[in-house]
Parts: structure tokens; C-alpha cells; sequence
């Protein structure tokens, strides 16, 4: 059968194409032969076939007559829609971002897959010659995620190695010396937005953008105290595989050390009296009064975000996350059961001039008390007042040594007095376990339930002791809580009285006021347990108070596995630097090394979209350096998520001309020697 087709002059020249590319195409996707003389087009063929393929060339025809430049891969395309009985033309109209007069959408079969590998995958490469509208396409799709609420900000970036010189030795300051880099992505957000709305997002840092070295830079100094399952250790010292503590509490391997070099850092503190030394970059886990009443999930945000926005009606702004469960520390064995260690350091007597005793007026205390020690019983000294002997050392018996006496001498606790007693560091750092118990005797002891009309249930402890204050301010933070503390100077107090008569203050008091998280009972003694069940605890809260600039200090950055990004730094501040709810375009990833490409993409957070573009036939680094995008494309290939799409000549919707110029190159590059080809990773060893 066959089948002839009159078009118009424009149509029948745009479906010839350069040098009938576009013809021969054409006739490669169809089952029958196309002709083209003039402006008439010849199907011959079976009859089935002819029928297919003028329905093709209608299509192509209309989309051409709507103004949609023709390419090769346009045809596949067409065929595609039509052989799944969808409209060619509204796969292709496929608008991506419409901003007043500008509509960004795909205009070949490549760019079609390149958006909707975006959307649907977490990590997209593009890789192709200029002018198929990788950046273009990929900038386009994160202004829609962004005025969607997809995503909190968009972070564009690019390694500057183009200039072949340092940006040190450039003029200008930091702005002006990577302008030349990011102009292009400056350009694409401009196409997409107005410049006053891109100028605020960037003051902001809803967008931020910077070259590939300046963008890693979440950092804190080297010397800043990180949790790990044995204690703090500086962030310096850290290596990948190490475990910190996330914000579970349980640990979590580092899978990423980024040395950032000398910054400025600034003092993040909170009302609790907490603070950390951290840069401007540094990312923050922070909720709202109203994403709290909205149930929303909060946000992620840079230390200058925060700083001079802390207060709203006079009330601190951002709350900061709490560890959800007690921190694990490895479990050790102790000497002494923790509940009876929490209520000798509160009410008792370890000066070991004379047997242990226990100051208390609670009948229960010394039943508890006496259950927890084995091999002890206590008797009543006085009124108030009972001695802890061994069960066996009762007057005209054998003589042996009181286990108490020898387990508080072993723990450096002997001759302790109320103003110098202290935690044991193996009680500090053990499991949780064995923490609660210890405060619980402790806050049996010296502590109690405050209650107040309409109000919930705090939680009350003094001491005179200041290590022992720190020590169980470190013990309710290693729990999820919180502790405020203040002081009460014996100078001018009114005295007390004992058997009606004055008694001076010798010491000054510290009192802590304490909230824990649900789930941990600060009470064993029944009558402080009933008032605290009764008026419940309340949640413990933490909100950022001041960040006030601190010096400068050489700073590293680390990254975790922990799903939440999250981990805990100083006093028990849950912080991350993962770029999280964001939509990040690497740009010319082609001059990457494979360690840039390794830092980058496991910076990854969670609900975060990549898109990495380069062109590997334009590598600008030095000869003997491995290309990351090129490295990469052997690693990932068929790990889940994650999507390669490339670009060839027939994609370049730019100038014809500029198409032509592709294709040259790619047909010399096709005669080149295999060293000059574009260089793939070579073996190191």
C-alpha cells in the first residue's frame, strides 16, 4: 500500500531535518519506506504499517505547526505515546515551572526521561553535551519543588577549576571571585524568579550558592566535645567507622570527615545554660510554637538563619530537639547498686572516720536502702540517724571490713563531705539502667516533686556539692532532660534550726530544676511518686537563647548514618550538618575529583533530591586526574534510586547551529586515539 502526504513547505523541511537526520530517523522507528520529494511524503508498505505511520507524521506535523522543534528523538517519543494511546503532544507539554511569560518544559524524548527521573528517583545524572538543558531543566524542577513546599531551600553548586588559578589570588571578595563559576546557575534562577525574590531567598540562604568547595562547610571546631557509646571526644579526633550517639541514643557510625580549615565559629547557647561553638553554616533541627500546634515536622536551618530572629512576642522562636530516648553507653559492671550510690551521696555519711551512715526520717529509704546492700544491715543510731554494719561484725564477733567503707574507697569517695561529693565516672557512663537508678536515689534523698496550681509536676534537687550539681545536671541531659540550676549563697541566709537551735549556713546551695521525658519515673519513694504521677512531669524543652560570634577555630565537619542526620554534640545538643529537605544541583560535574563527587553525594539527607550534570568531553582538570563524573558512572550504575540519563547531539535545544557543532565534535572525538578520549578512573595502588 501506498500512502502519500502533503505538507506544508516549514513542515516538510523541519521533518527532512539537517542532512535528513531527522528523515532517516523517522523511517528507522517505522515499518514501512518514507519518502520525501518536495513537499509531499510518500509512506509504502503494508497496510497496517502505512496507517501507524501516517499517524505519526500527523502528530509530528502538529507539533512542528505549535511551534516544537523536531529531533531525531522526538520520533521515538511519538511513537511511544501513540503505542500507549496517549497525546504526543501533551507528554511533550509537559510544563515543568511556568513563572509569568517563561514555560519550562522538555522538548526531546531525553529530556522527557531527565524530569521524570528527577521526580521519581532521589539521585539523577545528567551527562551530555551543552545546550541539551541539563542545569536549565534541573533548576527549573527545583523552583517548583521549592514554591511547593517539597523542599526548605535549594543549594546549586560547581567546582571553580576553570580559571586554572586559585580563587585566593583573584580580586575581589569571595562573591566577586566565584561569580564567573556560578553565573550560569545565577542566570537559570533568574529565568525562573524575580530578581527581588531571588535576592531574598539568597539573604536568606533559602538558596544558596556556591562553589563545591565553599558548599561542605557545616562545621564545628576540632576541639568540640561529640557523645560516643564511651563518653565525649573531640570531633578532631573522630574517623570514619567510629560510633557516636545519635538522637535515638543509640550509636551510629560516621561515614563521612570533612576538614574545612580555619573559620569563623559562633556560641549557640540555650536557656538551660547549654551551648556549643559551631560556623555560620551549620544546620539546625528547629520547630515553631506553630509547627508545633500545626504537627508540622519542623525545619532545618543554618546558624545565620537564626541569629536575630530568637524572640517573637518577647518568647524564644526555636525549639531544639531532645534525644528521644536515654543515651547507650556501654554497660559496665559497678561495685555498688546504683539506688543505694544515689542515696549515700544525697543523705549520706562517707567520711570513713567512722561506719557509713544514712540521714533519714523515711522508714522505706532504709528498708530499700538495706535491700540493695547485701551483706548489711542498718541499725538506728538516733532519731533520724542509722548505721550501715556488716551482717558479721556485731561486738565480740569476728573483725571485718565494712564492703561499703572498701567499695566507697575504691570509687574515690572516701572522707567526701556534703560540699565535695561527687559521681563516679563509671556510674556517669553506663547504660541507662543504671543512670536512672542512680538518680532516682539520689533525687529520694535530696530531691522532691514541686507542685503548683494549674501547673504540671517539676522535679526539684539540692546540693551543696558543685561537682555533684554538674553531675546530675550531665546525668538528666544523658536521659533526655533538662536541668536549670541556681544559687542559693549561704551569706545572709537565715539560719536553720536543729533541736530549736540556730544553725549557720556553712555552704552555698545549689538547686536544680529538673524535667524528664515520659517513660523515666524520677521517684521509688511513694509518697514523692504519688504527688509526681498526680500533676504528671511535663515535656522538657530546649530553645535556642543567644549566638553571639566567638573567634575563629580550624573546623571539621562529620556526617552519620542515623536516618535523622541527627547526632549529639557538647551538653547533650542534638545538631546534624546534612543537607536535609533539599533539592541540590551540582553543575560541570565533569571537574570533580572522585573524592569531590564521594563528599558530595553522601552529604545526601533525608527527603533531599540530587541532580549531578556535566559533559565528560570537557574536562578541565589536570591530565593526570581522575573525571569524579566519570568514576561514578561505574559505581552506581545499578544501585536502586539512582539514574543515569544521557544526552547526545539530537538533544542540544539551543541555535541548529550549535547542534551541527556537537556533531562534529562527536564524530572527530570517534577518530581520536583511545588516550585522548574522555578519561575514565585508572587503577591506583
Amino acid at each position: 500500500m501506498r500512502r502519500q502526504i502533503e505538507l506544508e513547505n516549514a513542515v516538510a523541511a523541519e521533518l527532512a531535518g539537517s542532512k535528513d537526520a531527522v528523515l532517516r530517523a523517522l523511517e528507522g522507528h517505522l515499518d514501512c519506506d518514507v519518502f520525501l520529494r518536495g513537499n509531499v511524503l510518500t509512506l509504502d508498505g503494508e497496510a497496517e504499517a502505512v496507517d501507524a505511520a501516517a499517524a505519526v507524521v500527523r502528530e509530528l506535523s502538529e507539533l512542528i505547526v505549535q511551534g516544537h522543534e523536531i529531533a531525531p528523538g522526538t520520533i521515538e517519543a511519538v511513537k511511544r505515546a501513540l503505542d500507549e494511546h496517549e497525546s504526543p503532544g501533551k507528554i511533550l507539554e509537559d510544563v515543568v515551572w511556568r513563572h509569568r511569560a517563561t514555560k519550562v518544559s522538555p522538548k526531546t524524548v531525553n529530556q522527557k526521561r531527565y524530569v521524570d527521573s528527577i521526580r521519581n528517583n532521589t539521585i539523577t545524572f545528567g551527562i551530555g553535551p551543552a545546550g541539551t538543558g541539563k542545569t536549565f531543566l534541573a533548576v527549573a524542577l527545583a523552583a517548583a519543588a521549592l514554591s511547593r513546599r517539597e523542599v526548605n531551600r535549594i543549594i546549586l553548586t560547581r567546582p571553580a577549576v576553570e580559571a586554572g588559578e586559585r580563587l585566593g589570588f583573584l580580586p575581589g571578595d569571595l562573591m566577586a571571585k566565584v561569580d564567573p563559576y556560578l553565573r550560569p546557575l545565577f542566570d537559570a534562577l533568574h529565568d525562573m524568579l524575580e530578581p527581588e525574590r531571588v535576592s531574598s531567598h539568597l539573604e536568606r540562604g533559602v538558596i544558596e550558592v556556591a562553589p563545591l568547595a565553599f558548599m561542605r562547610g557545616r562545621a564545628q571546631p576540632r576541639s568540640t566535645p561529640v557523645l560516643t557509646p564511651s563518653g565525649f571526644r573531640p570531633i578532631g579526633n573522630l574517623r570514619v567507622g567510629d560510633l557516636v550517639i545519635g538522637s535515638n541514643g543509640q550509636p551510629t557510625p560516621v561515614i563521612g570527615v570533612y576538614p574545612q580549615g580555619r573559620k569563623q565559629i559562633f556560641r549557640l547557647s540555650t536557656q538551660d545554660g547549654a551551648s556549643t561553638l559551631c560556623c555560620a553554616e551549620h544546620l539546625w533541627h528547629v520547630f515553631t510554637a506553630s509547627d508545633r500546634r500545626r504537627g508540622k515536622p519542623g525545619s532545618v536551618l543554618e546558624t545565620r538563619e537564626l541569629m536575630g530572629r530568637l524572640r517573637t512576642f518577647h518568647q524564644h522562636r526555636y525549639e531544639l530537639p531532645l534525644m528521644s530516648a536515654p543515651a547507650e553507653f556501654e554497660p559496665r559492671a559497678v561495685p555498688m547498686d546504683p539506688y543505694a550510690l544515689g542515696l549515700l551521696l544525697g543523705d549520706g555519711c562517707l567520711t570513713t572516720k567512722t561506719t557509713p551512715e544514712l540521714s533519714t526520717t523515711d522508714p522505706e529509704l532504709v528498708v530499700r536502702l538495706e535491700n540493695a546492700l547485701d551483706g548489711i544491715e542498718l541499725r538506728r543510731k538516733s532519731s533520724g540517724s542509722y548505721t550501715l554494719r556488716h551482717i558479721h561484725g556485731h561486738r565480740g564477733g569476728v573483725i571485718v571490713a565494712n564492703p561499703v567503707t572498701k567499695i566507697v574507697r575504691e570509687l574515690g569517695l572516701a572522707g567526701t563531705t556534703s560540699s565535695t561529693k561527687f559521681i563516679p565516672e563509671i556510674y556517669l557512663h553506663n547504660s541507662s539502667n543504671v543512670r536512672i537508678a542512680l538518680l532516682q536515689g539520689l533525687l529520694d534523698s535530696d530531691g522532691g516533686p514541686v507542685t503548683q496550681r494549674g501547673r504540671t509536676c517539676r522535679i526539684q534537687y539540692t546540693t551543696c556539692s558543685e561537682m555533684l550539681r554538674d553531675d546530675v545536671e550531665y546525668l538528666v541531659r544523658s536521659l533526655g532532660g533538662v536541668a536549670y540550676w541556681r544559687c542559693r549563697k549561704a551569706d545572709g541566709r537565715t539560719p536553720g534550726r536543729v533541736n530549736g537551735r540556730p544553725v549557720e549556713y556553712r555552704h552555698d546551695a545549689f538547686v536544680l530544676d529538673i524535667r524528664l521525658p515520659t517513660g523515666i519515673e524520677p521517684f521509688c519513694l511513694q509518697r514523692k511518686k504519688q504527688l509526681y504521677d498526680r500533676d504528671g512531669g511535663g515535656r522538657p524543652t530546649r530553645f535556642v537563647d543567644s549566638i553571639e560570634v566567638a573567634g575563629d577555630a580550624e573546623c571539621i565537619c562529620i556526617q552519620v548514618a542515623a536516618s535523622d542526620s541527627l547526632y549529639v554534640t557538647e551538653n547533650f545538643l542534638v545538631t546534624h550538618n546534612t543537607l536535609n529537605d533539599s533539592f541540590i544541583i551540582l553543575d560541570e560535574a565533569q571537574n570533580t575529583s572522585p573524592e569531590q563527587m564521594k563528599m558530595f553525594l553522601t552529604r545526601l539527607g533525608f527527603t533531599s533530591k540530587m541532580v549531578v550534570t556535566g559533559d565528560i568531553t570537557q574536562i578541565d582538570l589536570p591530565r593526570e586526574q581522575d573525571s569524579g563524573l566519570v568514576v561514578v558512572s561505574d559505581i552506581l550504575t545499578d544501585v536502586e534510586g539512582i539514574e543515569f540519563v544521557r544526552f547526545g547531539e539530537e538533544d542540544v535545544v539551543r541555535h541548529k547551529l550549535v547542534r551541527r557543532i556537537v556533531a562534529a565534535y562527536s564524530e572527530h572525538a570517534q577518530r581520536l586515539a583511545p588516550e585522548l578520549r574522555p578519561r575514565a578512573a585508572t587503577p591506583r595502588g
